[in-house]
């Protein structure tokens, strides 16, 4: 499977806009910190039991030191339900740690300075540059990196360099609606095990729905 041309890349994205007016990133959150707690989560979990889980969360945790200075065992317990429970609550736990330490207790705002916070990746940074801080970001999670490779955008599995093929085809200012709008389209229409294939926008221009029925 060949990358396609910036046309094609961009009438990809533009169908998927119209077709999904109310996408939107779906964990809740008020403020960057929330946030990053809730992306932190969200691995290998559902937005909606992550939204679940904050609610009380955010309450008992109300800001950086709460997490930097919580009982760690506490904590794991808060967050049990997100599965990997005791990783989560640890790499939590020292994030708010450096932020306090590193940042004067603000979330930075750059992806240097985020992806140097313990148990923060690419990914997580993205969303909170794309989301929280309005800047050009992808972040290329499973659902992301399925629809690009699908439609033939890239030929890449490492999220990083599916992450460099999307900013080549795509400008800075459309990267954070790549964020919202590939994830919702992989999540709901462009799944991996049964992709809804006759509801999709997109079976004419999408090569790996023509191979299969060829």
């Amino acid at each position: 499977m060949k990358n396609r041309t910036g046309d094609h890349a961009g009438e990809a994205l533009r169908r998927i806009a119209e077709a999904y007016p109310e996408a939107q990133v779906e964990l809740r959150f008020h403020n960057p910190l929330e946030l990053l707690v809730a992306t932190i989560l969200s691995a290998q979990c559902t937005d909606k039991r992550v939204n679940q889980i904050t609610k009380t969360l955010f309450l008992n945790y109300p800001d950086v030191a709460a997490y930097a200075t919580a009982n760690l065992e506490e904590l794991e317990e808060a967050v049990r339900p997100s599965g990997f429970f005791r990783q989560k609550a640890k790499n939590i736990k020292a994030c708010c740690a450096d932020i306090v330490e590193r940042h004067n207790g603000a979330v930075p705002s750059g992806m240097e300075e985020l992806t140097s916070l313990a148990g923060v990746g690419r990914k997580t940074a993205s969303v909170l540059l794309a989301v929280a801080f309005d800047t050009p970001a992808i972040a290329v999670d499973t659902h992301c990196r399925r629809v690009s490779q699908r439609l033939g955008l890239t030929i890449e599995n490492n999220p990083e360099k599916v992450e460099h093929d999307l900013q080549e085809l795509y400008s800075k200012e459309l990267w954070a609606d790549i964020t919202r709008l590939f994830i919702w389209h992989g999540r709901y229409t462009c799944k991996s095990r049964t992709p809804l294939c006759q509801e999709c926008v997109l079976p004419d221009m999408c090569p790996w729905y023509l191979d299969m029925i060829a």
